[in-house]
């Protein structure tokens, strides 16, 4: 019995940072919660005696644990091709602690969240091992069953789809994005004086049918008019947060980290000019999403 103590004791010292390993590879607490928990049981399960550094041991455990699970979740997502995709949205009652999921959600960024979501399981856990815990190669090389070598390519190849490749100059992307954040900003304040300050007299703003509740047009026209829309946007401006859509600075919405809406905006000088809002589950995966550099700050 104080054998296990000793070894409750020792699992809670490393329980927050492997914590946040899985969720950075699920996106999700309550599977981030049952990855750390099934460490625990395997921890409990088997003989570590000849284990020298125990942070290590349940890094990499809990890794393979999220590797399975994401490989199921791919496996799923397959098998729904070409049909309707169920409502991914956690249920309040089943998520755990929905302000502490906000508080990881910010902490780690939801358009990172969004596009790690877009990677593959193998380069999924290879970029957050080694980026974002600096976990050697030859330590996660076994861990997604390839070569040092190859868990390198895995990790390059996911941090080039994680930054992307911006369509315009820098100097461009820190004006856009100030503009942007301008207006989300605004919106977040429910400031219509401050949205009109940044949108064009003629702005359009376009929508999908999915974007939008029944019976509101798919078009509207005149820096009044859409401004006016700003007051229901600015309810879900909490969880928006600028990126790359399509090389060029937009907005995604993502409460709890998941991909519900993207603004594809159209700046021109310091003006919003247009911008669409879509939602339809088709057009969101063919976007090209990715995360602002900290150079595009």
């Amino acid at each position: 019995m104080h054998a296990q103590d000793g070894l409750a004791d020792s699992f809670e010292t490393h329980r927050d940072r492997l914590r946040m390993v899985a969720y950075r590879m699920l996106g999700s607490l309550s599977e981030a919660d049952d990855a750390v928990q099934e460490a625990w049981l395997r921890l409990v399960r088997g003989n570590t005696d000849n284990v020298d550094n125990l942070g290590g041991w349940l890094t990499t455990v809990v890794s393979r644990i999220c590797l399975d699970m994401l490989r199921s979740r791919e496996s799923r997502r397959e098998e729904l091709a070409g049909h309707q995709l169920p409502d991914e949205r956690p249920d309040p009652d089943q998520s755990g602690d929905p302000e502490q999921e906000a508080l990881l959600v910010d902490s780690v960024g939801r358009a990172l969240l969004i596009v790690l979501d877009r990677l593959g399981p193998a380069e999924r856990v290879a970029f957050v091992l080694h980026d974002m815990f600096a976990v050697p190669f030859d330590e996660i090389a076994p861990i997604v069953d390839r070569s040092p070598a190859t868990a390198k390519k895995l990790a390059s190849r996911a941090r080039g789809k994680v930054r992307g490749a911006p369509a315009l100059p820098n100097v461009e992307l820190v004006r856009q994005r100030r503009v942007v954040e301008a207006f989300l900003a605004a919106s977040r304040a429910g400031d219509i004086d401050g949205v009109l300050t940044v949108l064009a007299p003629d702005v359009i703003r376009r929508a999908d049918r999915a974007a939008l509740p029944a019976g509101r047009p798919t078009e509207v026209r005149g820096a009044r008019a859409v401004a006016e829309e700003i007051a229901a946007f600015g309810r879900n401006s909490r969880f928006a947060e600028p990126a790359l859509v399509n090389g060029a600075v937009g907005i995604v919405v993502a409460p709890w980290g998941r991909l519900r809406l993207v603004l594809a905006v159209t700046v021109v000088g310091e003006r919003i000019t247009a911008y669409e809002l879509i939602a339809d589950p088709a057009r969101l995966h063919q976007l090209d999403l990715t995360v602002l550099s900290p150079a595009s700050l």
